[in-house]
């Protein structure tokens, strides 16, 4: 810090000038050719990374593998960006900055710098921009699917000093982001491994003993939809079709007050994301809720089986698991081995501590890249604001 400070006061006292994206740099968005679901897009021979918001991280790169690679007939359609970019996401999970370490093509939802009006640095720049869109897509348009335009982002201001002082930034930023992420990788790595064992166990406790009694699902549960149709925002990652909305709970009036498997019942979540819930709620119509009849099945038992084995009995169930909703008579002739109770109660007692392993550390892990987050953003702010000299 000393020697920027020195840098500081020795190349702008008097404040830095402050320019728009559209003084800085020439660029433009991403592109595809429609429907996005047309297979003829995708893959094959000649192949090429295509890059999706998901694709870009935290860190100011891109995965190290995208989701989806461009064919050969969608290259044209689409845009070239080669290695060494500075890209950012425009839609959805808005502001994440890469600078491309290889060849790709990009989505629309994207926008890509091509090229720079001014000597900069693409690092310095890169970190601007993050730091700026991080303020400004708190205002961004949209209520599910956030958004913010090319013109929009064009009028953003960033100061620009020195490109000693540039550098002197990009040097202090990058110490400080590398052992955090290491920290990070680190947490992850254990928390997978504790996942990777507890899936073990669940296959292994779930295998299916022939003296066990089996029935269909319909015949042991009361199985039906919600009806709440809420326009609030559901929480990405976390509750994406178990809904209490404002208004529920503003009347304080629930659907439903029973013990409660949740299933999505269409989307990206079918046959992966249940919830187990016991109380009042109120249930988005496009989930199922499962709440078991019979007392000889201990209803934590059902969702621990439903969670180890439902994946897979729909990707069978339907074809090449193209799937994208499930329908009524696959959860009624669902077959459900259930042990007798004192089994029943010694599965759930093993997994619920393999359940609680996992949750205590993907908690702490949360936490944890939160302090670091707020600790960076804290001293990144500080870096990167400047007096803005008076013309």
């Amino acid at each position: 810090m000393n020697r920027l400070s020195e840098l500081i006061n020795q190349l702008c006292p008097e404040g830095v000038e402050y320019k728009t994206l559209d003084d800085i740099a020439n660029y433009r968005r991403g592109s595809f050719p429609q429907p996005y679901g047309q297979s003829s897009w995708y893959g094959g021979e000649g192949a090429m990374p295509f890059v999706q918001v998901a694709d870009v991280t935290e860190t100011f790169e891109l995965v190290d593998e995208t989701k989806q690679t461009i064919s050969l007939l969608a290259q044209p359609k689409s845009v070239f960006v080669p290695k060494d970019t500075v890209i950012v996401t425009l839609q959805g999970t808005i502001g994440r900055v890469a600078i491309t370490q290889y060849d790709s093509y990009v989505d629309r939802t994207l926008a890509i710098f091509e090229s720079f009006k001014i000597d900069i640095n693409k690092k310095y720049f890169a970190y601007q921009l993050k730091a700026k869109f991080d303020i400004e897509k708190q205002h961004a348009r949209g209520s599910t699917l956030k958004t913010i335009t090319k013109e929009e982002f064009s009028k953003f201001t960033i100061p620009v000093p020195p490109m000693e002082v540039q550098g002197e930034i990009v040097r202090i930023l990058d110490n400080f982001t590398e052992p955090t992420a290491e920290l990070t990788a680190e947490l992850t790595a254990e928390l997978t491994a504790r996942k990777k064992q507890y899936e073990y166990y669940s296959e292994k406790l779930f295998d299916i003993k022939g003296h066990w009694k089996t029935y269909k699902l319909e015949d042991i549960a009361d199985i039906g939809t919600g009806s709440s149709n809420t326009n609030e925002e559901l929480e990405e990652g976390q509750y994406p079709f178990f809904v209490r909305s404002q208004e529920v709970r503003r009347k304080n009036s629930y659907e439903f007050d029973e013990t409660a498997i949740i299933t999505s019942g269409d989307g990206v979540g079918v046959g992966k994301i249940f919830h187990y819930i016991e109380g009042k709620y109120a249930l988005h119509q496009r989930a199922y809720r499962i709440h078991i009849t019979n007392d000889d099945i201990l209803p934590k038992y059902y969702y621990y089986y439903m969670k180890a084995t439902f994946l897979n009995y729909i990707q069978k169930a339907c074809y090449h698991s193209s799937v994208t909703s499930i329908r009524r008579p696959m959860l009624n002739n669902y077959i459900v081995p259930v042990p007798p109770l004192a089994e029943q109660e010694r599965i759930v007692s093993i997994l619920d501590r393999f359940d609680a392993l996992c949750n205590d550390i993907s908690i702490g892990l949360s936490a944890e890249i939160e302090a670091r987050k707020k600790q960076y953003e804290y001293y990144r702010d500080r870096l990167l604001t400047f007096k803005e000299k008076v013309a």
